[in-house]
């Protein structure tokens, strides 16, 4: 029997909605070079019903065959989600890819730096293609390259901080900044291996310069048993980060100043208020919430770890989920045997992933039939390398 459950008008789900420095130098200009390049929709695939965009989708797949491999990240609205071969976060499908040496194409439907991880796990022979270019990561984008080669030389310059810093990025960061990770013995982590990667540093420094998210990067050190005080923010906008030579010296986590538009929108006031109006409800949320979120809810992981913890639990049960939109209402949709709601009643897809418009992926797979590639994501062989030997380092170690 499929029990009928009832989410609270206030909640339902959508409403108001719609290296050394010559290395450096390098990354820079790699990413540059990319900067305002957005593909155009030719005029013929615009206005197209979505009926006709299911059928030519539908069609050149066929066509394509194991030729082709179709990525769907998690965070994808339901018209993307559907032609995916595999769903999952953004590792997990990079992943994927690499072990489908079979398909010459691999359309990666997620934001740049996903496509970029694909690209440099990929076999030699595989195209890794973004159906729309200007599909990135507002996070990924609050730690240009620059900025972060500026801090590091400051950190580098100050005595009693010079070579005890690890840097670590979250895998939510720039091919290039991967690379500077690799180059200066630097590894990646995932919002799932966070703590193992954090530990690691630490057995080999003193101290963690992370980056770009604050917010995962200070949840990891809580979860570790490190306090607030232990931890600084580096804002590049300020001189020195803002801070003090001697704060750095004392510090163990140095904080990149940025965030994810989407999850720092949780606040303590929408826990409270869904445990006041949903009698049972667990708060299941994401690490790149702000702590104070964090600190109250009744479980945090990455976006593999919520949608495995929704699965497991019993019919009946009830969940206030702070993460993406796309993601909550898929897990209500499949799951209606559970009451599952998102924890901000107001909030709106990812915005740059939403780029990925079915029209995009009709435009890039109709091209492939015809042997054109269009919006491929190509690291830099030089790039390529030491953001893997920062990858490999994340796999040996998780």
């Amino acid at each position: 029997m499929t029990l009928q459950l009832k989410i609270p008008e206030k909640y339902a789900v959508g409403k108001g909605c719609d290296a050394d420095r010559s290395l450096g130098d390098l990354l820079l200009r790699t990413e540059m070079s990319t900067k305002g390049n957005t593909s155009r929709l030719p005029k013929e695939y615009m206005g197209i019903s979505d009926e006709e965009l299911v059928r030519r989708i539908g069609e050149a797949k066929a066509k394509l065959g194991a030729k082709l491999v179709i990525l769907g990240h998690h965070y994808q609205r339901d018209e993307i989600i559907r032609w995916a071969d595999f769903r999952g976060d953004s590792f997990k499908l990079a992943r994927h890819a690499a072990s489908h040496p079979e398909a010459e194409a691999i359309v990666f439907c997620g934001v740049h730096f996903m496509a970029e991880t694909a690209d440099i796990l990929a076999a030699p022979h595989q195209r890794v293609i973004l159906p729309n270019l200007s599909a990135g990561c507002s996070m990924a984008d609050m730690a240009p390259t620059e900025d972060v080669l500026q801090c590091w030389d400051d950190l580098q310059a100050m005595a009693g901080v010079k070579g005890k810093v690890i840097p670590v990025t979250y895998m939510n960061s720039t091919a290039a900044l991967k690379a500077f990770c690799g180059a200066n013995g630097g590894i990646v982590c995932t919002s799932s291996n966070a703590a193992a990667v954090v530990k690691w540093a630490f057995e080999r420094g003193e101290k963690v310069l992370f980056f770009p998210d604050q917010h995962l990067g200070r949840n990891t050190g809580l979860k570790m048993g490190y306090g607030l005080d232990d931890m600084l923010v580096w804002d590049p906008f300020q001189p020195m980060g803002g801070n003090s030579e001697a704060a750095y010296r004392k510090t163990a986590f140095i904080l990149w100043n940025g965030h994810c538009s989407v999850h720092k929108r949780f606040t303590v006031d929408q826990v409270n208020e869904a445990r006041k109006r949903v009698p049972g409800v667990k708060i299941l949320v994401h690490p790149e919430c702000v702590h104070e979120v964090v600190g109250i809810a009744d479980a945090v992981g990455s976006t593999e770890f919520i949608i495995q913890t929704v699965t497991d639990s019993p019919p009946g049960s009830a969940w206030a989920v702070g993460t993406e939109i796309n993601l909550v209402k898929r897990l209500a949709q499949e799951q209606p045997d559970k009451l599952i709601f998102c924890l901000d009643p107001v909030i709106c897809p990812c915005s740059t992933m939403y780029r990925v418009h079915p029209a995009y992926l009709a435009w890039v797979l109709e091209a492939l039939v015809k042997g054109n590639v269009v919006n491929e994501i190509k690291v830099d062989g030089e790039v390529a390398r030491w953001a893997k030997v920062a990858l490999e380092r994340m796999l040996a170690t998780t």
